[in-house]
């Protein structure tokens, strides 16, 4: 499971494809949300693949595990804002579970990873 590059590391590719659906869906907001709800899980979004990519950057395996904590943070905080999103009828419910379905891949993905990241953490002690 040895990655050598961000580009192949397959939850940063998932997560990056999942930015982009909220990107897009993100454009079909009002324009009265364009600087509230809309900037908030843009930001969100984006935030998970750039805290993978900061730890993937990061010497230590604790910093790179921390950085993906935080990605993992991040996640949910898009999933609330998803919730918003259905809540004031901006999305549909079958949008909003087609996005939860992602959401949870790519948690298990980065649960995985963590763990993966903590054996290594521990092997080289």
């Amino acid at each position: 499971m040895g990655y050598h590059k961000l580009s192949e590391l397959k939850v940063w590719q998932k997560s990056r494809v999942f930015r982009k659906n909220i990107y897009d869906l993100s454009r079909t907001f009002s324009s009265e949300e364009k600087y509230k709800l809309v900037d908030q899980i843009v930001r969100s979004s984006r935030s998970i693949t750039a805290n993978i990519s900061e730890g993937h950057g990061r010497f230590h395996y604790q910093e790179n595990i921390q950085f993906c904590r935080i990605a993992r943070g991040s996640l949910v905080e898009t999933f609330d804002h998803l919730t918003v999103s259905l809540d004031c009828e901006y999305i549909d419910k079958s949008k909003f579970e087609e996005l939860e379905k992602e959401i949870n891949e790519i948690e298990k993905m980065l649960n995985g990873y963590i763990n993966y990241l903590m054996a290594k953490n521990k092997s080289e002690k």
